[in-house]
């Protein structure tokens, strides 16, 4: 009878510490945030780059439940048939194998150059693909879309006029078709224009406002 019972004791402290790590591991699971984009993104200009882009600083100012990876890559265009799509990087197919939880679109600004902007047919069909690139892997993340920031002064050839009346309106109505949720960062970076030194790129105060904007946008969204 001691030997059953104390097969049973040992059983039962099997189990129970069997439960124990399962949920330790799911409780020290992180939500991961895939921060896809361009050198805004990136971090062009910016001197530590591991500190002081906006995924590095959003990654601080959400804690340790969550992991924030920056998937951003310098004049990229969202458009296929623009001079450097980001569909054709190895750092897109990186985010994918990355399997996030949560994905952050913030592209169009390479897309209003001149050489570029001449392909806009194409803009909200290639946004639609990529996001459902993302929201067909198996992690099943939420996606969500930024409207870019504003450019101040002409610069690499980049057009805040389209911008204005061809990005954002094109983004907008992708989120209308597919039932996504728009952080409106143009309307909301407006007032910190003057931490953009060349017209394009935030500085590293630039990019903690970014930050700050993206943290309170996904608090909001849980």
């Amino acid at each position: 009878m001691n030997t059953d019972r104390n097969i049973i004791l040992k059983r039962t402290l099997l189990v129970c510490f069997l439960l124990s790590f399962i949920f330790t591991v799911f409780a020290q699971k992180k939500i991961k945030i895939a921060c896809v984009g361009n050198s805004i993104t990136y971090g062009h200009g910016i001197a530590d780059r591991e500190h002081d882009t906006y995924p590095a600083v959003l990654g601080r100012l959400l804690g340790d439940a969550y992991e924030v990876r920056n998937f951003g890559i310098s004049g990229r265009t969202l458009m296929n048939k623009g001079d450097s799509p980001y569909m054709k990087e190895q750092i897109y197919k990186d985010a994918l194998l990355y399997q996030p939880d949560i994905v952050t679109i913030k592209l169009g600004t390479n897309d209003s150059k001149p050489q570029n902007w001449k392909y806009n047919s194409t803009f909200k069909d290639d946004l639609k693909t990529l996001v459902r690139s993302f929201q067909g892997l198996p992690s099943h993340p939420k996606v969500y879309l930024c409207l870019p920031i504003p450019a101040t002064a002409p610069a690499w050839n980049i057009s805040d006029s389209v911008i204005i009346s061809g990005v954002i309106p094109y983004i907008k109505e992708v989120a209308d078709e597919m039932n996504l949720e728009v952080l409106d960062l143009y309307t909301a970076f407006a007032p910190y224009v003057h931490l953009l030194p060349d017209s394009v790129h935030p500085n590293e105060d630039g990019a903690a406002v970014i930050a700050h904007m993206l943290s309170e946008f996904l608090r909001k969204q849980e």
